[in-house]
């Protein structure tokens, strides 16, 4: 049995605000910064979505630069012709260790996690 229950509207914007801005959305979550205003939703939580959503976009850029750089040989030595690989022994290289953060919090100490 689905029980579907509906996301308060104000959940809804933050999610909606925060993939925008992770995602480099052009329209920048705009629409959704209008309607936790009007909604009521304080500027302290409104900052704190952002703060995150901007954090773990650079953070995803930053990973993605350096695995570039690996694979094209711009940083540590890198093999001249890899040897193949299957789809699973490729995911086991981003497995997260046990004990291992996640993700690191903002630079104002917000947890991303």
């Amino acid at each position: 049995m689905s029980e579907t229950t509906e996301l308060h509207s104000s959940i809804v914007a933050l999610v909606s605000l925060a993939a925008a801005i992770a995602a480099r959305h052009p329209d920048m979550g705009l629409c959704q910064l209008d309607r936790l205003r009007q909604a009521g939703v304080p500027e302290a939580h409104i900052r704190t979505v952002i703060e995150i959503a901007r954090h773990l976009r650079d953070e995803a850029a930053e990973k993605l630069d350096a695995a570039f750089d690996e694979k094209a040989g711009l940083g540590e030595a890198a093999p001249a012709t890899p040897p193949a690989r299957s789809a699973n022994e490729r995911l086991g290289e981003i497995a997260v260790t046990s004990g291992e953060a996640c993700c690191t919090p903002t630079p104002g100490g917000q947890s991303c996690c």
